[in-house]
């Protein structure tokens, strides 16, 4: 778990990419085309012998439905796991980009409107 100090270790980072890579039974060939890289540079990430685009963090985060947060600096919500946002965002994923806005607007008025709830 992140510490507080928002510090970037390119050797964590490659360690949450491989175990949540693994953990969705990808190979790196696989995830690799899902994210319009090589086999090889996924394997250098992986083993931090190269840094990632911030592109290149946003396509594998999402390819891998986990957040930029938790892959780059291990930030988890209060219970310990990943899945509200990823959860949120798989859910929209079925739906049309206008009722995708319609609920970005509903949660942006219940933000605005939190105390008086």
């Amino acid at each position: 778990m992140n510490d507080g100090n928002n510090n970037l270790s390119l050797t964590a980072v490659g360690e949450r990419i491989r175990s949540r890579r693994v953990k969705l039974g990808l190979s790196q060939e696989q995830l690799a085309e899902l994210c319009g890289i090589t086999p090889s540079y996924v394997g250098h990430i992986e083993r931090a012998s190269r840094q990632l685009s911030l592109n290149t963090a946003i396509s594998i985060s999402t390819v891998l439905e986990i957040s930029l947060d938790y892959l780059l600096l291990d930030v988890k919500n209060e219970n310990g796991d990943v899945g509200v946002l990823e959860s949120i965002s798989a859910e929209l994923k079925n739906h049309s980009p206008e009722q995708v806005s319609k609920f970005l607007n509903t949660v942006k008025i219940l933000a605005e409107n939190i105390d008086e709830l």
